[in-house]
């Protein structure tokens, strides 16, 4: 597959197999999410592998964006260094590294999904329950799994969105 095929068929996929993720698709995300870029190459991020099935569940009672944990055989939890970048830098950096995530899982047959997360609301919980250091803060967590589920693919380029040189409607 190659990266412009990738882009255009990745879909957010809720639904997973029993099956667990090998260890070195774990790997292959994790370097993936290594290899995102970032401001003044600081690369601020912590990615916390999440595989325990309370800790899964735990987090499936969050919201009902987040009720996919409860099947899926892992989740990567991707951070940041607080004390690296300023905040909107942090985020920009870990959402790079989070796409570059979903990418590989799509490339390796694996299903996955980005859940937002809502800093200032749940940075408590995830620092306690994962026991991430004060400067660390929770920007995202990503379900992961087989898919047990096929998405369509559609065209989603939309040219009214596309503005040249100013914003013009």
């Amino acid at each position: 597959m190659n990266t412009l095929d990738a882009i255009k068929t990745r879909r957010s996929i809720r639904k997973y197999t029993n099956e667990l993720v090998s260890k070195e698709m774990i790997h292959a995300l994790l370097e993936a999410g290594f290899c995102a870029p970032s401001a003044r190459n600081r690369r601020p991020w912590h990615f916390v592998v999440i595989q325990d099935r309370e800790k899964l569940n735990k987090l499936a009672e969050f919201g009902k964006y987040y009720k996919m944990l409860a099947s899926a055989p892992m989740a990567i939890l991707v951070c940041g260094d607080s004390e690296l970048l300023e905040r909107d830098y942090l985020i920009n950096d870990c959402s790079a590294a989070v796409e570059n995530i979903l990418l590989a899982a799509h490339e390796l047959g694996l299903g996955a999904v980005w859940l937002g997360v809502k800093i200032d609301e749940m940075k408590e919980f995830y620092q306690t329950e994962f026991k991430l250091p004060s400067p660390i803060l929770p920007i995202a967590c990503i379900s992961i799994g087989h898919p047990d589920e096929e998405r369509e693919v559609d065209n989603r380029y939309e040219e009214e969105k596309v503005h040249y040189e100013t914003f013009i409607i």
